[in-house]
């Protein structure tokens, strides 16, 4: 579980709250029933008129992906597919199908079958790309949707604040409510532009990080998969794959195949 964007929002809204109190604000100034409906409401509103009801549907798992999904190993999986390269080296890449199920990607799992049948390595390489491209493609609806969410709610902020101080113009006859009038309208502007830059934008980057991690775990496994096609040596496989670990990562990793290379001796 990985809490990091649910603790930045909480963080975000939390020193807001504090800052306003700290300046002599109490709370119940900020809750503003209209408002919310306007903005919130609004927002929601302007985001489905631009998306298929599927698409809408998408939003709680979207949440569940960001509050559960855990970072690709990448090590791990350059480890996973040196293994199997060093088998299909000894036994054939046909033995291969006897680990199928031993490995967790559906991604590899499916590269892994399609040179185990003999397909061209330019075809599988299309084909893996293809798989790519349509994960990217699934992985911007979620960012966009947010992305959208963060464009619209300072606009509708703006809509629920105007709205407001219509109200306050048509009871110019009672100035001792003018005050309160004009800082419930600005509570709408407050909503809007605060969700917006600590909620929905927020959202969209971590989406947007998760997919990029996903993309470069997908690129290796392609870069893995024709290296073991091809009957390259799993040493220098390794050291393909290696290239796309950021350089601690490398460092820790050529530190750790010396420790078990000197314990093997």
């Amino acid at each position: 579980m990985d809490l990091a964007t649910i603790l930045g929002i909480t963080l975000g809204v939390a020193s807001l709250i504090i800052a306003f109190i700290m300046e002599g604000g109490h709370i119940g100034m900020l809750i503003a029933i209209p408002a919310a409906i306007i903005v919130f409401g609004g927002t929601m509103g302007a985001v489905m008129a631009g998306f298929s009801l599927q698409e809408i549907m998408l939003i709680p798992k979207l949440f569940r992906v960001i509050i559960f999904s855990k970072p690709v190993d990448e090590r791990a999986l350059i480890e996973q597919i040196v293994e199997l390269a060093e088998k299909a080296r000894r036994e054939g890449l046909l033995y291969l199908e006897n680990h199928l199920r031993e490995i967790d990607s559906p991604f590899l799992r499916k590269g892994i079958q399609l040179v185990v049948d003999g397909t061209d390595p330019e075809l599988v390489h299309n084909i893996m790309e293809i798989e790519m491209y349509a994960m990217q493609e699934r992985h911007k609806v979620g960012q966009e949707l947010f992305n959208q969410a963060g464009g619209y709610a300072p606009t509708m902020g703006i809509i629920g604040t105007v709205m407001g101080l219509i109200h306050v113009l048509g009871s110019l006859s009672t100035p001792e409510s003018l005050g309160p009038a004009i800082a419930m309208a600005f509570t709408a502007t407050l909503y809007g532009v605060s969700s917006a830059n600590v909620i929905y934008f927020p959202i969209a980057t971590r989406l947007k990080g998760l997919s990029a991690k996903e993309e470069v775990a997908y690129q290796m496994m392609i870069e893995g998969l024709l290296a073991l096609q091809a009957g390259n040596n799993p040493l220098l496989i390794r050291e393909r794959l290696t290239a796309y670990l950021r350089p601690g990562d490398r460092h820790e990793k050529a530190e750790k195949a010396g420790e078990e290379a000197y314990e093997a001796t």
